[in-house]
């Protein structure tokens, strides 16, 4: 704890520090907003060298903090983080200075600079609007997207991956859920899929059919198929099985093949059907039990070479 000797001269110092207008004109700006050094000289229209020196001083008393932005630095008062005795006297302070003059001209270059700002950006997405998708894409790709869709999953989730193949899809969602339990067929896909899930401790891989699913009943919080059910002979047993181990409430996500006349392709990727109508598969799925099916085709993705997809989502 501060000694009585040490909290006056605290406080002197804090009334020494204010007791210049400059300082207290650059302080007004940063309550209310994070700017440059070049920002403030244009504000309050005083060389870069005073302005500098002055901010020396906000920031040895603490009144002001600062963070680097690529080349510049940020100023910025926050008033939640000063100590109370300093709070107090700033608002009286910021008080007693509101009908300054110099400060409402301050006030109005600060609202023309942040309307500028706002204009930039305003103008930038008025030329990029119709190239945007490609912009974003080049500047950030499009994982970000996935881990954003990944993050509405409840934490407390049970998800079914049936047709797990080398397990991408669990590996993708285990981070955001409770469990995983990831289904294949194929010696060789279980094997690649527990390579790739080895750390996920939380991802449990089985052998089994999708028309006998090695999961008890009304288990999952939702079941994942992607582009699996082209390879049955038996759709609705597999659909079946999908609503048997969810719990009431629970949900199908289903992505396959919209009808094609490719068999070639079927031949090549040993598939058994030409893919799915919509509204048959909608049907199908009703009579699996599901409700409330919605299919919808997928947009198409540029460069790639197979047949057009759809989304059916349907609840138990």
């Amino acid at each position: 704890m501060l000694s009585r000797a040490a909290n006056s001269d605290q406080l002197l110092a804090w009334m020494e520090c204010l007791a210049d207008p400059a300082r207290l004109r650059i302080l007004r700006l940063l309550e209310r907003h994070e700017l440059g050094v070049s920002e403030l000289c244009d504000i309050i229209q005083l060389p870069q060298s005073t302005v500098s020196r002055h901010l020396k001083v906000l920031l040895e008393q603490s009144w002001a903090k600062s963070r680097r932005q690529g080349t510049t630095h940020l100023y910025r008062m926050i008033l939640e983080e000063l100590a109370t005795p300093a709070r107090k006297l700033w608002l009286v302070t910021r008080e007693q200075t509101d009908t300054w003059p110099a400060a409402m001209h301050d006030q109005i270059r600060l609202d023309a600079l942040v309307a500028k700002k706002q204009s930039d950006g305003q103008a930038f997405f008025a030329g990029a609007a119709a190239e945007w998708d490609r912009i974003r894409g080049e500047l950030y790709g499009s994982a970000f997207t996935t881990q954003a869709m990944l993050a509405l999953l409840p934490a407390d989730a049970i998800i079914a991956d049936l047709g797990c193949g080398s397990g991408a899809i669990s590996e993708m969602v285990a981070p955001f859920v409770k469990q995983v339990l990831a289904v294949d067929n194929s010696p060789a896909m279980l094997k690649a899929a527990k390579k790739r899930l080895e750390n996920a401790r939380n991802v449990e891989v089985r052998r089994g059919e999708l028309a006998s699913l090695p999961i008890d009943e009304n288990t999952c919080s939702a079941a994942l198929c992607m582009l699996v059910l082209t390879y049955l002979t038996d759709v609705v047993g597999a659909l079946k099985e999908m609503h048997r181990i969810l719990k009431p409430g629970g949900r199908a996500i289903i992505v396959d093949l919209l009808p094609h006349d490719r068999d070639d392709f079927r031949r090549q990727l040993g598939q058994v059907s030409l893919g799915f109508e919509a509204d048959d598969f909608k049907s199908t799925l009703t009579r699996a039990g599901f409700a409330n099916a919605l299919v919808q085709p997928l947009p198409p993705e540029s460069n790639v070479k197979g047949p057009a997809l759809f989304l059916a989502v349907a609840t138990k």
